[in-house]
């Protein structure tokens, strides 16, 4: 019995080892731009790279640091793109995220392009902008390509056990942000970038378009921090290139029903 044990907890022989799953460094000869232009092309081309706007609409699981969820049943993102980007991480276009539970106004904040707004109106406090950096940076990879940015490959990854293109992303003020490129289609499946709250990733899965559009969006989006889970935005459709109102992004008082 105890040989027995022993054959089956010994390590692979070195012959044996091509049959593990494992990242394969798969057409070795791509640079990290060329990736990052097949990742773009991917996903929706020139609408991708220059969407003007996008609203996200569906739903948020939020986790709590002893584990506990709670559902943010109505939960929407809009973002109004800015023309060219130099740091990943920082605030920048206009954005506006908006989340009720059970009918009730569970989180709402906006950014204006200059100032940052709560469900209570201007925040006092503008150093609050900062906060957003923890939440800035897929867009970085639609400024990949532009002058100034570099773009570097990296050792392959196993991302949710596909073999993924891993491709540094660094801006011109000397940011990096991880992009994770699964081989197979292309899809941009991880990002990650260091914050105030710590390494922050994200995984994104369950990639669905829509009738007549070239925008591919993932459905599902994990994010962590430190890895640590802390909530899962599942989104159920999307609009690309709507104008958006200005007073869209300035909060004077709390909403009483959803904007969506």
């Amino acid at each position: 019995m105890i040989g027995l044990l022993i054959a089956i907890m010994a390590p692979p022989a070195l012959e044996d080892r091509a049959t593990m799953p494992a990242a394969v460094q798969a057409e070795i000869e791509l640079s990290g731009r060329e990736i990052i232009e097949r990742a773009q092309d991917a996903a929706g081309g020139e609408l991708f790279v220059h969407p003007r706007t996008l609203r996200l609409t569906g739903y948020n699981i939020i986790r709590d640091e002893a584990g506990g969820e709670t559902l943010w049943d109505r939960y929407a993102m809009w973002r109004q793109f800015p023309e060219q980007k130099t740091d990943a991480h920082t605030a920048d276009g206009k954005v506006r995220i908006e989340a009720w539970s059970n009918g009730s106004l569970a989180m709402l904040l906006t950014f204006d392009g200059h100032r940052t707004y709560n469900e209570k109106g201007l925040v006092a406090d503008q150093s609050a902008n900062a906060m957003w950096g923890a939440n800035f940076g897929f867009g970085a990879i639609r400024n990949a390509l532009d002058e100034g940015w570099s773009q570097k490959r990296k050792a392959d990854r196993l991302i949710d056990g596909n073999p993924t293109f891993m491709v540094a992303l660094t801006d011109p003020s000397g940011g990096e942000t991880l992009f994770g490129i699964r081989q197979a289609d292309s899809a941009i499946v991880y990002v990650g970038f260091d914050t105030p709250k710590g390494w922050h990733e994200r995984r994104y899965s369950e990639f669905f378009s829509k009738p007549g559009s070239d925008w591919v969006q993932a459905g599902r989006v994990r994010l962590f921090y430190d890895g640590v889970k802390s909530n899962e935005a599942v989104w159920t459709d999307y609009e690309v290139g709507t104008p958006l109102p200005d007073a869209l992004f300035v909060v004077k008082e709390p909403p009483e029903e959803p904007s969506f």
